[in-house]
């Protein structure tokens, strides 16, 4: 199963709606989002996808009710919980949270992949035989480009996307 990671959206409107056409190209079949959207109106590029979305809010999110109705409303569903929040995924136990320190170390131990944002900085590395997975931010606000990550959660392998500047800008 292929899995688009998003975070750190903070309104990005063209950026979420060229990474989600990435995705799509790239046959993912679920996005996750590991917070900060900011407003309702930052996840309209969703419904213009097939594609189901599980996320958590971060610090960013003031807006509660209208995220949430705004993700059930998407054609393909979504749903957003408070962070951190257990997934059970293609059979494979996953971690979506904002920040890491808002997470128990054992719950951290407790699942196999765990995927992050608040930092802004796309990464991933092992931890206890945990894959960790930080997409970046889908914004670009910090460090000049949006990113995204692909997670392909049987082979356990990400791939990165970053946004160069002409192709995005709508």
């Amino acid at each position: 199963m292929r899995i688009g990671l998003l975070s750190d959206t903070h309104d990005r409107v063209p950026a979420v709606a060229e990474l989600l056409r990435r995705f799509a190209a790239n046959g993912v079949q679920l996005v996750m989002h590991a917070g900060d959207f900011c407003s309702p109106f930052s996840m309209r590029p969703l419904r213009e996808t097939t594609i189901p979305l599980l996320g958590v809010f971060g610090r960013n999110d003031g807006d509660h009710d209208g995220l949430s109705a705004f993700a059930a409303a998407l054609p393909a569903g979504g749903e957003i919980y408070d962070s951190p929040h257990s997934f059970e995924v293609g059979g494979h136990t996953v971690l979506l949270v904002h920040d890491l320190a808002e997470a128990n170390p054992r719950s951290l131990e407790s699942h196999q992949v765990i995927v992050h944002g608040c930092a802004h900085v796309a990464e991933m590395k092992e931890r206890g035989g945990a894959l960790l997975v930080n997409p970046g931010e889908a914004c670009g606000w910090l460090h000049g480009a949006p990113t995204g990550a692909i997670l392909d959660l049987v082979a356990r392998r990400v791939e990165f996307l970053k946004l160069e500047e002409p192709e995005w800008r709508a």
